[in-house]
């Protein structure tokens, strides 16, 4: 072996190696540079070190392509000048790149022919990185073996001990041991601390996955966001950042955003040619694509994870993408007995390798498909499996369980064992929910129950008992808002005013030249991808609601009232009736044919909306009868109510966006849920300050408020300009009944960025939740204020959700576009009942019974408002 003598460059291509694995970003230029220098010096020693800095530069931005090619260089030179340490060192960064790149039997020779030229610190690197291999094969055993092995012997460097503990984390949460994980993680968070920020964030960001398997969400949440900045900063590609927070995001059901995330990685993997790992963010975008419904992505996905991962020899995560597979053919009714037969083999590969939140999930494939098939036998063993093995596991694999074990018991006819399962997941729900920082999380989780809440609804439905049921449908309503998040608008508050600001100079530019420029577009993103991520991350929800209300609790506080609750179960629409002396049920059927003429009447509204000619105006104000009409009769009419009768409705999905005020002759009233409506009756009204606010831009809302200011003495009443966000703010917190007329924007997209449009920019459904602001009761006189996102589990969001989770006990608002002025005389009215001690319903009625609907102005105004809650 020939040693080369030191030199002043070799020393600063060792700093310049070294300072690469930290700070990649800030030490390329001079590795490039001591690269151009070694070759003119012809110094090999230096060359290949620097060479193998800037391979570390170029692995760090996933250019491992780039990387491979200079290892490749270094790796000849040290053989030819017989430098067999350097030559060791290269091998085990060639294998790392080649790892990555999807070169699993490249990486083994790396690490073989290594094996003779290391020693020391370079042999601990070495075992690690054959433990890495074999995890990476999918063979859990002999890497956590060679890695409890490394960790026993003297004097290992603490970066390979962050290393080894953060990888035996992975395994121990990938066999469903997250407690175990956790403890694993906090000993490799010691060790990392002096191995540079790229450990600590991978640490780090390992930490967060795990703490979302134990249900620790929130913590999870910000553990990713500081890796991340960790990673950012430092200089490293947020590659392998976005790939695992897709799984958090995945899991909080944020599919947009993790389908974003997920496929992100995947583009920056396979464009620099990192073949393993774009493998497995590929197998991310094809889970991601069968949640959001996407099955034609997520087969196409799937399949092509399955042909690089059988080249890289990983059948583990061959089983997973078939395990996706399988589930698509199932969900489309697709079921084959040679798909069933090759579903069974998948979870049973799936169960031995130790991938067992996947197992599970095969499992319950399996006996979903052999459902299908009427292969009752091999469908109860499954699902039994299932169940069985789901046990002690996080949350929502348990819930998976829960669901395998529901149908197992169906298929036995053991109701009470398939309602026992149903309510044990529901409380499975509940727990995590209770973990969740914001409305938006808890209401996309309430998803996760669907399944749950379908089979103990069929299981219960043909006993005809009205009143069991009421008792479960309430069961699966309105979870979001049965926890009261903390008011906690600090630390954001320059976030939101600069949206405003964003949003206002939007506004301004769109008006001026009818276009909106993407650079604002792009602040306004990133600003409310901000907001939105800091509620993610806030501290969990401190009050939680009241429990449901029993149906002799609900008479008594109905007081004459008549509740009718809706419900869905494959595609049948059912009611329950409430009154004074009984409980009915009805079978309403198809809900298809309720959606088909609620989206007739919301179109005609709509063209109602726009100033027409008279007579394409009572054209359009005939259709829209006529379709209220044949709403009634499918809704209304079956139900044998009094035609003068007062009602509580709770809607169910879709039917929360319609107007129901039109649909009945007596009051309605409406409400997320019967024990939600009690809450809300039950409500104290502790402040009789008014406040009336009107917005920019329309001049009706100004003659509406002074108007309205004639009715209430003492009243607060703000006007543009003074009627800014921090004014409406500061005023509507503690006040007993508040009225805004302004514009409104409904975000279908995003529902928590909907809007009411005051002086100095908008107010927001999440401002208004951060801020706490609820009011005893609220008049929304604004375009969609009373209109929200439906999302799974009977879940909406929006201004009115926003208000009663907050403790508003009584809300009425727009459920279409009005023009300015038309909504005057019926705000006068209504608030004259108001003052006369009506409810807001009761208001709304007397106030709309006395408006004319001669024209299609008037009615579009008669038919436009809504009232909720109780007060």
């Amino acid at each position: 072996m020939i040693e080369m003598a030191h030199s002043d460059i070799l020393v600063q291509a060792e700093a310049a190696y070294k300072g690469a694995g930290i700070e990649p970003r800030r030490f390329a230029d001079q590795a490039a540079h001591l690269v151009v220098r070694a070759r003119r010096e012809a110094n090999a020693e230096a060359l290949i070190v620097a060479l193998h800095a800037c391979a570390r530069c170029h692995y760090a931005q996933l250019e491992h392509a780039a990387a491979k090619r200079l290892l490749d260089e270094a790796a000849r030179l040290a053989a030819r000048h017989a430098l067999d340490t350097r030559l060791g060192l290269v091998l085990l960064g060639r294998a790392v790149v080649n790892i990555e790149l999807g070169l699993l039997d490249a990486a083994q020779r790396d690490l073989d022919r290594a094996a003779a030229y290391v020693a020391g610190e370079g042999l601990s690197h070495l075992t690690l990185m054959q433990g890495a291999l074999h995890q990476n094969r999918g063979k859990y055993a002999e890497a956590a073996e060679r890695y409890r092995w490394l960790l026993s012997q003297p004097g290992v460097a603490t970066e390979v001990q962050a290393k080894i503990g953060n990888n035996l984390a992975l395994i121990e949460s990938d066999r469903g041991r997250p407690d175990l994980a956790l403890a694993l993680l906090d000993h490799a968070a010691v060790a990392a601390k002096d191995a540079g920020p790229a450990v600590i964030a991978g640490v780090m960001q390992s930490r967060g996955r795990v703490l979302m398997q134990a249900g620790r969400f929130v913590e999870s949440l910000r553990e990713f966001d500081e890796a991340g900045r960790i990673y950012e900063t430092s200089g490293w590609a947020l590659g392998e950042h976005f790939l695992e927070y897709s799984d958090v995001l995945m899991d909080l059901r944020l599919l947009q955003e993790a389908r974003t995330m997920a496929q992100q990685a995947f583009e920056q993997f396979r464009d620099n040619g990192v073949l393993l790992m774009a493998a497995e963010a590929q197998l991310r975008v094809a889970r991601l694509a069968l949640l959001d419904g996407d099955h034609a992505h997520a087969i196409a996905a799937a399949k092509e994870v399955v042909r690089s991962m059988r080249q890289q020899r990983r059948p583990g995560w061959v089983a997973m993408a078939d395990g996706i597979i399988a589930e698509v053919q199932a969900r489309d009714g697709a079921a084959s007995r040679t798909q069933l037969t090759h579903a069974g083999k998948v979870a049973v590969a799936l169960e031995q390798m130790g991938y067992i939140s996947h197992a599970v999930q095969a499992y319950l494939t399996t006996g979903r498909l052999a459902l299908a098939l009427g292969c009752t036998e091999e469908a109860t063993t499954a699902l039994t499996h299932a169940a069985t093995l789901s046990r002690r596991t996080p949350v929502l694999t348990r819930m998976k369980g829960r669901v395998a074990a529901a149908l197992a018991a169906q298929l036995a006819h053991r109701d009470r064992d398939v309602l026992r399962h149903c309510r044990s997941g529901l409380n499975d729900l509940a727990q995590h929910r209770s973990a969740l920082a914001s409305m938006e999380l808890r209401a996309l989780a309430s998803g996760h129950g669907v399944d749950l809440g379908a089979i103990g609804l069929a299981t219960l439905l043909p006993t005809g008992s009205a009143s069991r049921v009421l008792t479960w449908m309430e069961r699966t309503r309105a979870a979001a808002l049965v926890a009261v998040d903390a008011p906690s608008g600090a630390g954001i508050e320059d976030e939101l005013a600069a949206l405003r600001s964003v949003q206002a100079d939007i506004a301004q530019t769109r008006r001026e030249t009818g276009l909106e420029p993407p650079e604002l577009l792009a602040r306004q993103a990133a600003l409310e991808s901000r907001i939105r991520r800091a509620s993610w991350a806030g501290s969990a929800a401190t009050q939680a609601a009241e429990s449901m209300v029993g149906t002799s609790e609900l008479r008594r506080l109905l007081d004459g009232r008549v509740l009718v609750e809706y419900g869905v179960l494959r595609g049948e629409l059912i009611a329950v009736v409430l009154d004074s002396r009984r409980t009915r049920l009805h079978r309403l059927g198809p809900l298809d044919t309720v959606n088909a003429e609620a989206e007739a009447l919301l179109f005609a509204l709509r063209r109602l909306s726009r100033r027409r000619t008279p007579a394409s105006s009572l054209a359009a104000r005939d259709m829209a009868a006529e379709d209220l009409r044949r709403l009634h009769a499918l809704l209304i009419d079956p139900l044998g109510l009094a035609p003068d009768a007062p009602l509580v409705v709770v809607p169910a999905g879709e039917l929360q966006r319609i107007p129901w005020s039109p649909l009945h002759t007596g009051p309605v009233t409406l409400a997320p849920s019967a024990s939600f409506w009690a809450r809300t009756r039950l409500a104290q009204q502790s402040s009789d300050r008014v406040v009336l606010a009107a917005g920019p831009q329309l001049p009706g809302a100004v003659t509406e408020v002074e108007l309205l200011r004639t009715l209430h003495a003492g009243a607060t009443m703000l006007l543009p300009p003074d009627s800014t966000v921090e004014q409406v703010a500061l005023q509507l917190r503690g006040a007993g009944l508040a009225h805004l007329a302004c514009h409104g924007s409904l975000r279908a997209d995003n529902p928590t960025f909907s809007s009411l449009l005051f002086s100095d920019g908008p107010l927001t459904v999440h401002e208004l939740t951060l801020r706490g602001l609820a009011p005893h009761r609220m008049v929304l006189a604004s375009c969609d204020s009373g209109v929200g996102v439906v999302y799974d589990g009977n879940e909406m969001l929006g201004f009115v959700s926003a208000l009663m989770a907050r403790g508003t006990a009584g809300v009425v608002g727009s459920m279409v576009l009005l023009p300015d002025m038309d909504a005057v005389p019926l705000m006068r009215a209504l608030h004259e009942r108001v003052i006369a001690g009506a409810t807001l319903a009761d208001a709304l009625h007397l106030a709309r019974a006395d408006m004319a609907q001669d024209d299609g102005q008037a009615f579009l105004t008669w038919c436009a408002f809504n009232a909720y809650g109780a007060a």
